[in-house]
């Protein structure tokens, strides 16, 4: 007896690409944390005793870091780095920047300027929008502030799980 093995083209939207072997998965995602970090973990590390073991840049304009920023950052505007970089920041120690929020990509470009110039650099997912909405502090040029989490981006109680 013989069967009749027969290829379906599917119509759904999400496996219409095929996923990635597992190997490959592993090598993308891998590479994916080795250039990212979350709101989350970077707030853990800064809250933790002790050095961080990376300088948190915030890579917006005066008038953004002015409005609100989180505690501890260095301030280094993104068209700055160039001319700025190496009297702020040791060549030796990583560098996580953030910008406005993931709908912005000049955390990416300030990544992208610091590597270039010899820093080990991430990124900081969700930027200064999902510090705030995770409900951290961060300092205004009126002093500090904090607003509630918000439900829909981070645990009211306890922490995600992930």
């Amino acid at each position: 007896m013989t069967t009749t093995q027969t290829t379906v083209t599917s119509e759904n939207p999400v496996l219409r690409v095929p996923p990635a072997t597992p190997a490959a998965a592993a090598a993308y995602f891998a590479a994916s944390l080795a250039f990212h970090a979350d709101v989350s973990d970077v707030a853990a590390a800064l809250a933790a005793d002790g050095d961080p073991g990376f300088v948190l840049v915030d890579t917006r304009s005066t008038a953004s870091w002015d409005q609100g920023h989180v505690p501890g950052a260095t301030h280094l505007p993104t068209a700055l780095i160039p001319a700025q970089a190496e009297e702020l920041l040791d060549k030796s120690v990583p560098v996580v920047t953030y910008c406005w929020g993931p709908g912005c990509n000049g955390a990416t470009r300030a990544a992208l300027a610091l590597a270039q110039l010899g820093y080990q650099v991430k990124e900081m997912l969700g930027g200064f929008e999902y510090w705030a909405r995770e409900g951290f502090a961060y300092e205004t040029w009126e002093g500090p502030a904090q607003r509630a989490a918000d439900p829909l981006t981070a645990p009211v109680e306890g922490d995600c799980g992930c």
